[in-house]
């Protein structure tokens, strides 16, 4: 026994020294990308303190888009890196110059400048609504409901899987959260009761239909309210530090909502045509919802204590911003929550994905902001609008959206692409005459949710569905070029001329 032990050692031993030396190469990825940028000769018309600065940034995206490590620690290497070498990397010559200028002080208070920007605070409160939504079980309380009343057709559970997705949305600012803790262990109890198994021929009788539903509904509800996605919030954040134009939850809305409505209503259906389940009508689904809801009871008193928070902090997002900032407003609800006891403290700061996306997000904000004071976002407008000159601004703005949207294909992460790409588009557009750029920043920005279908990696909800075992590879990448193709059009064809109305 012991023989046998020894021999399989080198054998397991293989495996790990080949991670860690893939690890290894994608630590020192960014590292070498972020060097030769800084090799490359600096552009004409740029200074070159941006040209450094622009280095770096690069590097944290390929970090971001690799992760050899968690985003908010690359995130926070890239900030002290700047900080530390901020001679060099931040700051002007005429700035140096300056005798009453203070370099350590200035650099930590850009350094630090995220952490006080009212749209992390924003994403921070969102996620302490998300864990309200578990503790209290209110989210599965909805998601059940839907199931017992519409769950006895395939095509009315996939449309009940819809409606609980365009529930929790408003308040669920992360979609990996909402699906993965909520949606998806509801729905993968489903498929065994029609007999459908993972990994198998039998997936096609109902579970690859739902699972498909659910991550296109992730998607286009992630698109439809500014709160129902962090890269959202840190578009809305980029769009005023870039463009100086103020989006509003109310706005964000309204600028979505007939696509939003449209895409909601038929989705469930086209997936039915392009997927369709085997099975289309089982009893048993409904009985095993009403189940499971008998186990929850009535509804207790901190759900009710949520949905009244939640709705209060809803109307004032959308109505009260003249006299409440957004973030404040969250911020309000988590201390009712916390005084009347639908969360407590410890659930406060044990919430490691909050105080992760809080780290991550303000970081991703300052190393944006950076980019700007550098002066790198307006050499890169004037660039981009000599390359585009002459060409009709409405085409020019089409370009440059259906660009923004199929480059996704490059990333695994929304919130590298929103940082990579959001700020380059939106500059190279306000360097065009003529194009109308509350709309451009709209579609831009409204975009961010319904791009994540196109790619079995394209958003966090994604790997969920894709290793369920009931949406097989050629599959998901079918369907994926077929839905985003729909969403593409839809958002040309309808959003646009909707939003030009409007706007």
């Amino acid at each position: 026994m012991n023989q046998k032990s020894t021999l399989s050692e080198p054998a397991n031993a293989a495996p790990a020294a080949s991670g860690k030396k893939n690890r290894l190469i994608l630590l020192f990825l960014p590292v070498l990308i972020a060097v030769l940028l800084l090799l490359v000769p600096v552009p004409a018309g740029l200074e070159p303190h941006a040209w450094r600065f622009f280095a770096i940034f690069v590097g944290v995206i390929v970090g971001l888009i690799f992760e050899p490590l968690p985003g908010a620690v690359i995130g926070l290497t890239g900030v002290v890196a700047i900080a530390l070498f901020s001679h060099w990397l931040l700051f002007s010559p005429a700035e140096l110059a300056d005798p009453k200028f203070k370099v350590a002080t200035e650099s930590f208070k850009w350094a630090v400048s995220g952490f006080g920007n009212s749209t992390v605070w924003l994403i921070f409160g969102a996620f302490m609504f998300a864990a309200g939504y578990d503790k209290t079980q209110f989210g599965r309380r909805l998601a059940l409901i839907l199931v017992k009343y519409l769950g006895r057709r395939s095509l009315t559970l996939g449309y009940a899987i819809t409606f609980a997705d365009l529930l929790l949305a408003p308040f669920t600012p992360s979609n990996t959260a909402r699906s993965g803790g909520t949606i998806y262990p509801i729905i993968a109890n489903l498929p065994p009761l029609y007999g459908s198994k993972p990994n198998d021929p039998s997936a096609r009788k109902i579970g690859s239909y739902l699972m498909w539903v659910a991550i296109t509904a992730a998607c286009i509800t992630s698109s439809m309210f500014l709160s129902a996605l962090a890269p959202n919030l840190l578009a809305l954040a980029l769009v005023k530090s870039i463009v100086g134009f103020d989006i509003s939850w109310g706005m964000w809305f309204l600028a979505f909502l007939p696509l939003g409505v449209l895409l909601i209503l038929t989705m469930p259906l086209l997936a039915y045509w392009f997927y369709p389940p085997e099975v289309k009508v089982n009893d048993e689904v409904p009985r095993w919802a009403a189940s499971e809801l008998e186990k929850l009871g009535k509804l207790s008193r901190n759900e009710i204590l949520l949905l009244v928070f939640v709705c209060c902090a809803l109307l004032m997002w959308i109505f009260a911003t003249a006299w409440i900032e957004p973030a404040m407003a969250a911020l309000l609800v988590i201390v009712l929550m916390l005084w009347t006891g639908v969360l407590n403290w410890n659930d406060i700061t044990s919430n490691k994905p909050a105080w992760n996306t809080f780290a991550w997000f303000a970081t991703l904000v300052a190393l944006a902001d950076g980019l700007a004071r550098v002066g790198f976002i307006a050499w890169l407008g004037k660039q981009g609008g000599m390359l585009l000159h002459g060409i009709d601004p409405q085409v020019a703005a089409v370009m440059l959206l259906i660009a923004f949207f199929l480059l996704h294909y490059l990333f695994a992460s929304t919130t590298a692409h929103t940082t990579a790409l959001l700020p380059a588009m939106l500059t190279v557009a306000a360097s065009i005459p003529g194009i109308n750029m509350p709309v451009f920043c709209l579609m831009l920005s409204t975009s961010l949710g319904v791009m994540g279908i196109i790619t079995p990696y394209g958003t966090g909800p994604s790997p969920i569905y894709y290793g369920s075992g009931y949406l097989p590879t050629k599959d998901y990448w079918r369907l994926g070029t077929i839905f985003g193709a729909i969403f593409l059009a839809a958002l040309m064809l309808i959003g646009y001329p909707w939003m030009v109305m409007m706007f």
